[in-house]
């Protein structure tokens, strides 16, 4: 039983985060609208064939109450286009001026400076465990 909790517990993030980037592309309104079209076939189908049933579902002459909200949702969740203004971006002050020197003074590492010293004792063996 703790296991499961366990497991179950340890994937929450992990669905969380998927669900969340769904919501985001809009897969929810994907989900209802299948949800929909089912529901619209199946109701349509008990008064026709089942091929009429699919043309009067998909030839958006009958829409369904859960279709004519769908559509409203998608249609207010829809963001408005914003203007941004692209002005010039000064990364100094004009009025200033700056140059680069070179340094100095210059010294060359030798190639003992490219390495770290040696430890002074081999580390233990084996590893110690924490406990």
């Amino acid at each position: 039983m703790q296991s499961t909790l366990f497991a179950v517990l340890k994937r929450l993030p992990r669905v969380l985060i998927a669900l969340a980037l769904a919501a985001s592309i809009g897969l929810h309104w994907t989900l209802l609208q299948s949800v929909a079209w089912v529901g619209m076939v199946v109701t349509y189908s008990q008064k026709a064939t089942f091929t009429q049933a699919i043309e009067k579902t998909f030839n958006g002459k009958h829409p369904c109450s859960l279709c004519k909200q769908i559509a409203k949702g998608k249609h207010s969740e829809k963001k408005t286009d914003t203007q941004v203004e692209v002005g010039k971006l000064l990364l100094y002050n004009p009025g200033e001026h700056f140059a680069f020197f070179s340094p100095r003074q210059f010294y060359l590492l030798d190639a003992s400076a490219d390495s770290a010293p040696k430890l002074p004792a081999q580390p233990l063996l084996p590893p110690p465990r924490l406990t």
